[in-house]
């Protein structure tokens, strides 16, 4: 093993020894044996990557914070994420998500725990809080994805019902970037017998795929209007501002 996965095997290796004597194949490069996703492959595909604290957009070398969170500061009060939503993750995603394959949930929301960061947003959280699906999508899928990495990320502090999701709306795939904060307005609510919950916290939002922001962002304004001290959001992949909006969009669909 090289220098370079130094970090990742750090990270990883209590969790993973459990699992050293099951047979696998990494899913990436096909090594056999290999844990599902292979240390090399982990350290070379899923590298450090300076970003936004409060949107997760990559950053060049010398800025501290993306243009548009300094001209317009977003809800949330930091965002965190592990890859970019590029090959290998995007397929992988797309196995877990629409594929019904929801075992990869552990393996991904391992990775998520790997960022910088993460450990610590975790632990500050008061409650994590996936994000929701329409009962229609949820009929659709069987599974929310986001659940599944959310339970796996804080067990203890994962809360399915206190943030819904009250109307069902188009996937946000098929709306230019202006027009997705206006079709998720009224998307979100809290649980009435549970609004007394939530003023006062600090609430993680956990999702899979982060693109515009729109959902995270229209899910931290519903649970901000509560009276919630802080939210924030931690996410498995985010596109890149290069990437087309629309073109391969997976945020909270």
């Amino acid at each position: 093993m090289g220098a370079h996965t130094g970090w990742w095997h750090k990270a990883w290796s209590p969790v993973w020894a459990r699992w050293a004597q099951l047979p696998s194949r990494c899913a990436i490069c096909q090594a056999w044996p290999a844990r599902p996703l292979c240390d090399d492959c982990i350290a070379r595909f899923a590298q450090p990557t300076p970003r936004c604290p409060t949107c997760a957009l990559g950053l060049t070398s010398g800025t501290w914070r993306c243009g548009a969170c300094l001209l317009q500061p977003p809800p949330l009060a930091q965002c965190l994420c592990a890859v970019s939503y590029a090959w290998p993750w995007r397929s992988l995603i797309a196995r877990f998500k629409y594929q019904a394959q929801p075992g990869w949930s552990h393996s991904l929301a391992l990775l998520m725990r790997s960022s910088h960061g993460a450990e610590d947003l975790l632990h500050e959280a008061d409650a994590v809080l996936p994000m929701p699906l329409s009962r229609e999508r949820l009929a659709e899928r069987g599974y929310n994805q986001s659940w599944l990495l959310a339970r796996r990320l804080a067990p203890h502090k994962a809360e399915a019902q206190l943030l819904l999701r009250v109307r069902h709306t188009p996937p946000q795939r098929t709306l230019p970037r202006s027009a997705r904060l206006a079709n998720l307005h009224g998307a979100f609510a809290i649980e009435p017998l549970r609004a007394r919950e939530v003023p006062g916290r600090h609430l993680l939002l956990i999702d899979d795929v982060m693109t515009s922001g729109a959902s995270l962002h229209s899910a931290a304004m519903t649970l901000l209007q509560a009276g919630a001290a802080r939210v924030s959001a931690l996410v498995l992949a985010r596109t890149e501002s290069h990437m087309d909006d629309r073109q391969d969009d997976t945020e909270s669909a």
